[in-house]
């Protein structure tokens, strides 16, 4: 078994085989988890230009548990372009 995944900002797509047949492609809301009812073998993954991928998996169990972490974990923020400063009391 294998699965690659890709995240955009709705949605996760994921493309599985099982036991060297592919099993297709699934696309869920990205707040959700895979299910193996999920893939269908006619839809096609999205343009490179879309989601970003994460990377290959050897269960559905890992994808959404990579998922769950994903959404736990504060997004990073962009920097003002100073030190911070602080007052120092004497």
């Amino acid at each position: 078994m294998g699965f690659a995944l890709w995240i955009d900002t709705e949605t996760a797509w994921c493309a599985g085989t099982h036991e060297y047949r592919p099993m297709g492609v699934a696309v869920i809301a990205a707040s959700g988890l895979f299910t193996a009812r999920d893939f269908r073998p006619a839809r096609r993954l999205p343009t490179r230009s879309g989601p970003h991928y994460q990377g290959l998996f050897a269960s559905l169990v890992d994808v959404n548990v990579h998922l769950s972490r994903s959404r736990s974990q504060p997004k990073p923020t962009r920097s003002t372009g100073g030190a911070s400063r602080t007052k120092q009391i004497i």
